[in-house]
């Protein structure tokens, strides 16, 4: 079915910041997508407004019981002015994953893909055109009936809110310091770390400051039974070069499932690398990295796209990796996703969607 989406433009534009002040998620475009459920009617009103604040109730139930899921992906600008998302159904895909998972409605995929298209296009002069620069968007979904009681809510809103960012790499790609985290636990096979919600993330924060209090980027988590095999970095999956292949964390459940990482083994898999989805056990990468076994390491994601790993803390053992440089195939891996991205390369998977 199509969806008749409300437009209502805003009569004050904001003044658009300098790409050199960018960053990420600090400024926001002039428009947002909202819709809303109610229970025995759906989703209904799907509508574009002036970005402006939301009015909730005190006791809406996300403030209560964190029911919330949302999504990250991006719009980028090729040297021709053309626009392009990167595999939009597959957020979408996982958005509803999310979705089930914390027992929210689904969305349909016709009316997310519309709602997405047009404010991109609604906005599209907020769409940076300089080097690696992009608009990042963030649908989300959140709960809104006010009740006090543990029950899936009766009423929500989803939203889509837009932000240009900057160059992730403004000074050249360089490798992240990561410290393995052996004493908190972020999620775990059964609970919600498959999910892209909030809880995960506000649970990795403790983790986080101890981690950057000692000069870390990030954290990366072990499993949470046996707290020894490899699982994520708070907001990348991560790969490993043993020898002449590639090893990642095999999916079970307590960790997301990254749309960058899905192409990122795909793209290796093209190349004829062998990757292997599996059990990682820390005590098997301290071994590889001791013996110079271990070639590379890098986490993948939206945001950064490849984040080569040149060192790792585990039990106040410094372990470097490649000599502490960005090595070959994450070099490879990084500008090939981004040409494909923007336009440079070809996109032998039908990745891209063209506005």
């Amino acid at each position: 079915m199509g969806w008749a989406i409300e437009l209502e433009r805003t009569a004050s534009p904001k003044k658009k910041p300098k790409v050199s002040e960018l960053g990420f998620g600090k400024y926001f475009t002039d428009h947002m997508f909202i819709m809303n459920y109610d229970g025995g009617q759906g989703w209904h009103h799907p509508r574009i407004v002036p970005y402006q604040p939301i009015s909730l109730d005190p006791a809406a139930k996300v403030f209560h019981y964190g029911q919330t899921v949302f999504e990250g992906l991006k719009a980028y600008r090729t040297a021709e002015g053309g626009i392009r998302l990167f595999r939009p159904s597959k957020n979408l895909q996982r958005l509803n994953l999310s979705n089930d998972r914390l027992s929210i409605p689904e969305i349909d995929e016709q009316l997310f893909l519309e709602a997405l298209m047009s404010l991109v296009r609604v906005d599209s002069d907020w769409i940076p055109g300089e080097p690696e620069t992009s608009l990042y968007i963030r649908p989300y979904v959140i709960a809104t009936e006010p009740l006090l009681g543990v029950s899936p809510s009766q009423q929500y809103l989803f939203m889509i809110i837009m932000s240009p960012v900057g160059s992730y790499y403004a000074e050249g790609i360089n490798p992240v310091s990561i410290h393995v985290e052996s004493h908190y636990v972020r999620a775990v096979e059964g609970g919600v770390g498959t999910a892209k919600t909030a809880g995960n993330y506000a649970a990795g924060l403790k983790a986080q400051e101890g981690a950057s209090a000692k000069g870390y980027t990030q954290v990366l988590w072990l499993d949470g039974v046996h707290r020894r095999y490899v699982e994520e970095v708070g907001s990348m999956n991560v790969f490993f070069k043993l020898g002449d292949k590639v090893v990642t964390p095999a999916l079970n459940g307590s960790f997301l499932a990254g749309i960058t990482r899905d192409s990122a083994i795909q793209l290796l898999r093209h190349w004829g690398i062998e990757v292997e989805e599996r059990p990682i056990p820390i005590d098997e990468l301290v071994e590889a990295c001791r013996s110079g076994e271990l070639k590379e390491a890098f986490g993948t994601g939206t945001a950064a796209v490849i984040s080569p790993i040149g060192e790792l803390s585990y039990k106040d053992e410094k372990l470097v990796i490649g000599g502490g440089e960005t090595g070959p195939l994450s070099k490879r891996l990084y500008d090939t996703l981004t040409g494909i991205q923007y336009g440079r390369e070809k996109d032998p998977f039908g990745w891209m969607v063209e506005l």
